[in-house]
Parts: C-alpha cells; sequence; structure tokens
C-alpha cells in the first residue's frame, strides 16, 4: 500500500509525519495566535490609530503585513469574507500606514500578554523558538500569500512577541493551504462559512456579523449543500457534511506535513505543548469565552 493512503501519516521528503502530529501543533498554534482577535488591548491601539469600528481594524491589523493593498486583495487573501464586508476596510490606510498598523499589533500583543501573565521561562522561549524558526526558514511559501507576507515582517525585539509572529507565520501558512483545499473540494467562500458553523465549530451569529453574507446568499449556499447532501432540508449537517468537513481538514493537513516536516513527528508535539501557556492563560483570563471551544476564528 502506498504511504500517503495510509491513514495518520504523510510522506514529506522521504520522511513520515503523522498527521495526528500535524492536527496537534495546528490546533496549538491556531489557539495561540487567536487571542489577538478578541482582547481590548486590540481595540484600544486601533482607536489610537483612529478607527473604532471592529471590522476595518480587524481587516487592517490582520492585512497590514502585506502593505498597502486595496481592499481587493485583502478580499481575495481572506476567502470566506463578503465583498461588503472587507470594502468596508477602504481608507484604513490613510488613517496609518501598514507598518503603523503592524507596530500596533505587536504593542496590543505584548500587552495582552503580560496582562494574563503568560507563563513561559527564559529556557521553554528559547526552545519554542529554535523549534518554529527552522519551521519558518524551511516553509515553502509559494501561493501561501498571508504566510509570506507575515514571514517578511521583522521580528520585534521583545521575546514573546516575536515568539507570537513566528506563531502567526505557521498559522496562515495552514489557512492558506486550506483555502486552496477548500476551492478543490468546490466550497465557495459563503459556503465553505455556511458548513463551519453548521459543524458547530464557529458561532454561527458571530460568522454572520464579522463576515456579513445577507439572508440571500446564505440561504443559497445552505441550498448548494443541501443538493450536496452535506446538510438537510432544515439547514442541519448530515452525516455525508461531517465527513466532508472532516476530510477537508485531513487534506488540509496532508498540505501541512511538509510544513512541519524540518522539525519531525517529536518536534511538533513538543513545540505544541511549549506554546500551550500562551492558550492556557487567556482561557484562565475568560478571553476565549464568546468562541469557548474554538481555535480557528478568523
Amino acid at each position: 500500500m502506498h504511504l500517503d493512503a495510509i491513514p495518520g501519516s504523510a510522506r514529506t521528503g522521504g520522511s513520515p509525519m503523522d498527521l495526528n502530529a500535524v492536527r496537534d501543533v495546528s490546533d496549538a498554534v491556531s489557539a495561540a495566535h487567536l487571542f489577538i482577535y478578541l482582547v481590548p488591548e486590540t481595540a484600544e491601539e486601533a482607536a489610537e490609530l483612529g478607527v473604532t469600528d471592529r471590522g476595518p481594524a480587524y481587516l487592517a491589523f490582520r492585512s497590514a503585513a502585506m502593505g498597502a493593498v486595496p481592499w481587493q486583495v485583502t478580499l481575495a487573501a481572506f476567502y470566506n469574507f463578503s465583498p461588503r464586508a472587507v470594502r468596508a476596510m477602504a481608507g484604513v490606510w490613510d488613517a496609518a500606514p501598514p507598518e503603523r498598523w503592524q507596530a500596533a499589533r505587536f504593542l496590543a500583543v505584548g500587552r495582552a500578554m503580560r496582562r494574563v501573565n503568560v507563563q513561559l521561562s527564559d529556557d521553554h522561549l528559547a526552545e519554542a523558538r529554535s523549534l518554529i524558526d527552522a519551521v519558518v526558514a524551511g516553509a515553502d511559501c509559494a501561493g501561501k500569500v498571508l504566510a509570506a507576507a507575515n514571514a517578511s515582517v521583522p521580528l520585534p525585539s521583545d521575546p514573546l512577541v516575536a515568539l507570537w509572529q513566528q506563531i502567526t507565520v505557521a498559522r496562515e501558512w495552514r489557512g492558506d493551504a486550506h483555502l486552496v483545499v477548500l476551492a478543490d473540494n468546490g466550497l465557495g467562500p459563503c459556503d465553505c462559512l455556511v458548513l463551519h458553523t453548521a459543524t458547530g465549530r464557529l458561532p454561527a451569529a458571530l460568522a454572520r456579523a464579522t463576515r456579513q453574507w445577507d439572508d440571500e446568499e446564505w440561504s443559497a449556499a445552505t441550498g448548494r449543500l443541501a443538493a450536496r447532501g452535506w446538510l438537510d432540508s432544515h439547514g442541519v449537517v448530515t452525516d455525508a457534511g461531517r465527513a466532508a468537513r472532516e476530510r477537508i481538514e485531513v487534506e488540509t493537513d496532508e498540505h501541512c506535513a511538509a510544513l512541519w516536516a524540518p522539525i519531525g513527528n517529536a518536534g511538533a508535539r513538543r513545540f505544541a505543548s511549549l506554546i500551550a501557556p500562551i492558550t492556557d492563560a487567556f482561557t484562565a483570563a475568560g478571553t476565549f469565552q464568546a468562541v469557548r471551544g474554538q481555535s480557528d476564528l478568523a
């Protein structure tokens, strides 16, 4: 049997990567990155730049690494947002250039991590950096727009924030790969969001409020998924829909095996354990209550 057909493994550069290890480290990375979208420090830093609307601020912070791109480029990179949601960011680069948004993002990260008292010893921080630095250095960013943009950002002097930025590169790399898988499976921007919420991975109210697909668009996407047998007539996910969603995650894991190959299974699992205190601290602070159980808000 070909190795690619064996559940739980993938071949990268002649060495096997356990897809369970890939999934575990990917989940840990997403969880450690997530707080930036939920903490008050982010809104406070955006307000200092003159933007108080959460939507445009989110779009500016996350796309700042790409430079002063028009909103259409951000829409393409973010995929599951509606054009009307992303069009609202027009003018954010007039409020402040991307470099200031990036600097403000780093300020928010550092302030938040210290407010919740993230506990990482100097030794563990150095070990985590040695692992993630090898991953980022070896990452093939062809077709990975947000990952490449974040990898180009100079690392800040704050050690905790620098670690978080390297985590962000890995997080966006998986996100970029996920978009390829979604498109390959014929799931458009609204369709993938409807399926995501139907499987309980993201609250529908939050998805609708942030991505801003209207009732007609949401209904049309629901109908397309029902025609595929992935939702029933009431919009409830079917067994086939759950299986399809998991298959998409596995295909994404297969793409991401190459990302983590430089440190192997043991290194990936070790990195996941080393960055767990970030998620633990924000969980204890109640940061994730609005999206409890979710690790991939954005």
